[in-house]
């Protein structure tokens, strides 16, 4: 595909460690290196067999709504969502310690996103110092931690207009994304789609929205009159 002219003059990415020859092959290719995936209308390209999984999920997610995006990375015992900007993972050494692990602070603010969480509450949760969290962030997860908290906080508002919240503030509260302006910059960045046009492609048409036990009783348009 590539060898017959197909992405001349498109963007593509491809693993980093053929980055440089792929360039020296095509250079007409707008090569955008060291990303997951890259999104270039009606073709997509991947850097690896991992990021093959995340742009997968990504087009789940695009086609069919977190919902089910996140129905099927539970089954893939997969993480749900991985932005296509983020680095690859570049070869390095991984230390085995258990108690390390990123994975109880990641629990602790998926449960607290309402919460203005910041990087320094994440650091003094995880009893380590701001800089050793970047750090653990971006070997373990190839990004930082603000990013993941608002890719998480996009990936909750997303659930919630599927379900059928209504109330762009009520969901940015909800979120911890504040307002509702924010809220739709952060999902047309994560999405591409405006909250309306998301809700018109995902939403619901139920009334109560459960939202890890915070928003409830979310006023419907059944039965008004």
């Amino acid at each position: 595909m590539v060898a017959a002219g197909a992405l001349d003059g498109r963007r593509a990415t491809t693993h980093w460690q053929w980055a440089d020859l792929f360039t020296a092959r095509h250079p007409d290719v707008r090569l955008i290196p060291d990303v997951l995936f890259v999104d270039d209308g009606d073709v997509l390209t991947a850097a690896g067999s991992a990021a093959a999984l995340d742009l997968g999920l990504y087009l789940v997610r695009r086609d069919n709504g977190a919902e089910i995006a996140n129905a099927v990375s539970r089954r893939l015992v997969f993480a749900a969502h991985r932005d296509g900007g983020q680095r690859q993972f570049i070869e390095q050494p991984v230390p085995h310690v258990p108690d390390a692990s990123l994975a109880p602070v990641l629990a602790w603010a998926r449960e607290n996103l309402d919460r203005p969480l910041t990087v320094a509450d994440l650091a003094t949760r995880a009893a380590v110092s701001p800089a050793t969290l970047h750090r653990r962030f971006q070997r373990e997860l190839g990004t930082t931690p603000l990013a993941w908290l608002t890719a998480e906080r996009v990936a909750l508002a997303c659930r919630l207009i599927e379900r059928g919240e209504p109330r762009l503030e009520a969901v940015a509260r909800a979120t911890g994304l504040g307002t509702g302006a924010n809220l739709r910059i952060q999902l047309r960045r994560h999405t591409g789609l405006s909250p309306s046009a998301y809700r018109r492609r995902f939403g619901s048409d139920e009334g109560t929205v459960p939202a890890a036990g915070r928003l409830v009783s979310a006023p419907s348009s059944r039965g008004r009159r």
